[in-house]
């Protein structure tokens, strides 16, 4: 069974007139990680979207690849130009081992089972520097009760869950964990920042995470 396929429900909201503006306002964390970063640094943007952070970065002057499954988005980044972008999935990057100096990859690691996600994780330690960071974010497990609570929930493997709903992507499989859960997925790196946060809506619990690819 396929489980990474939420990126069809993203190409259609790519593919409408208006995006939404939080999907093209980069998140602060990002900023304030990009501040840290060497000058003219390479950046992969892993799940790039519509390039929020793709485009603000290469603005900053680092050198920035996008990657997404979802056509309808490179499509705007590629308008936007300064960004190179690649079509593929996230478990099986087109890149050559040691390509970048650091990853941003906001919410969309944990789109998939846990098949998926250690295989992406794989591939994020596979192709990032020695010394380099990976920025990104995972669901929390103290999320699920909320999510429960709006739409009937089935678990189809360990952590992964679909929901019977129309109106998100949370019809397509998406993993929930525990920080320890987390750190184990996280071999070869080593944990720099680590914060369970609650975004915009009540009960939209992310991890927040910043690691060192040992």
């Amino acid at each position: 069974m396929k489980t990474d396929t939420a990126d069809q429900h993203w190409n259609e909201q790519w593919s409408k007139d208006e995006v939404e503006a939080k999907w093209l306002t980069p998140e602060e964390d990002v900023m304030v990680w990009a501040a840290t970063l060497e000058d003219g640094a390479h950046i992969l943007d892993l799940g790039a979207g519509v390039g929020r952070h793709a485009i603000w970065l290469a603005h900053q002057g680092f050198q920035v690849d996008a990657l997404d499954a979802a056509p309808e988005g490179l499509a705007e980044i590629d308008k936007a130009g300064g960004v190179e972008s690649h079509l593929g999935r996230m478990d099986a990057l087109p890149f050559d081992d040691a390509s970048f100096d650091h990853i941003v990859s906001w919410n969309v690691i944990y789109h998939g089972d846990e098949d998926i996600l250690l295989r992406t994780i794989a591939e994020i330690r596979r192709v990032l520097k020695p010394g380099g960071t990976y920025l990104g974010t995972m669901l929390s497990k103290r999320r699920l009760p909320h999510e429960q609570a709006k739409a009937k929930g089935h678990e189809i493997s360990r952590n992964t869950w679909v929901f019977e709903t129309d109106s998100t992507d949370k019809k397509h499989p998406h993993y929930y964990c525990t920080a320890a859960e987390l750190l184990a997925l996280f071999s070869g790196f080593e944990v720099q920042w680590l914060e369970d946060r609650e975004h915009e809506k009540p009960g939209s619990y992310h991890w927040h995470l910043q690691m060192e690819r040992l």
